[in-house]
């Protein structure tokens, strides 16, 4: 590993347990908690004063509306792999594997915190009483609450895409996984199901900490390279 990459394995992981810690000692008071809160009633409200808005986060919160995320994803990773030739699609397909691989680590990871905390539609629900259910509203199954939500899954995954986008495909691929994530991470938000640092501070600290490892040490490319060696070149030609 080159020295210049663990330095930055280091600074990634001081700042991913910084953030961490920066909310996790305050949790329910302080800074991270004030913008939940203005963030979660921002929105929460907006569901009783435009029907237009109500009707539109019910939508982007139901189940198969997830669908569209990895939809995003997958055509930006094919606008890539149409244009390559036999040995650079081989080459992509293994890359998404090890996006998958890196995805079942940091889902180890996230059950081994062991950490529970209740969406922010519960949170306050149970606190205040005066939450709007976009569910109830529209009628409609939408996702607008959870038992567990600190990290979110959604934004872990999507997290993932785009650092390996950056790594392996340049910026221009980071920049519309960036936009990806941005736009998918909000919906739960939106809807209350997921608090604004289950994203921001959860998702993003896992992956800053877990993913320069995986990313900035030689981890990755020997997976990679090792998929190269045993997936046969000839799964990848054009059959005219």
């Amino acid at each position: 590993m080159k020295k210049k990459n663990l330095q930055w394995i280091i600074i990634c992981n001081i700042l991913g347990v910084v953030l961490f810690f920066s909310w996790y000692i305050t949790q329910f008071s302080g800074f991270w908690f004030e913008v939940d809160k203005a963030i979660f009633y921002g929105f929460n409200q907006m569901l009783t004063t435009s029907k237009a808005f109500m009707y539109f986060v019910a939508f982007i919160n139901l189940r198969a509306f997830d669908i569209a995320a990895f939809v995003a994803m997958l055509a930006i990773f094919y606008s890539y792999y149409r244009k390559s030739n036999v040995e650079g699609k081989r080459w992509l397909f293994c890359v998404g594997v090890a996006m998958l691989v890196s995805a079942i680590v940091m889902k180890q990871f996230d059950r081994m915190l062991e950490f529970d905390r209740a969406s922010a539609s519960i949170y306050f629900e149970q606190l205040y009483h005066n939450v709007n259910f976009v569910s109830e509203l529209s009628g409609w199954p939408s996702k607008d609450r959870s038992a567990s939500s600190f990290p979110s899954d959604h934004g872990m995954m999507l997290l993932i895409f785009v650092a390996f986008m950056w790594k392996y495909m340049g910026k221009a691929a980071f920049y519309k996984a960036l936009a990806v994530f941005v736009i998918f991470s909000l919906p739960r938000i939106m809807g209350g199901a997921h608090w604004f640092t289950d994203v921001f501070v959860g998702s993003l600290s896992f992956a800053l900490i877990i993913l320069s490892w995986i990313l900035l040490s030689p981890a990755a490319d020997i997976v990679i390279d090792w998929l190269e060696k045993k997936v046969p070149l000839r799964y990848f030609l054009i059959k005219r």
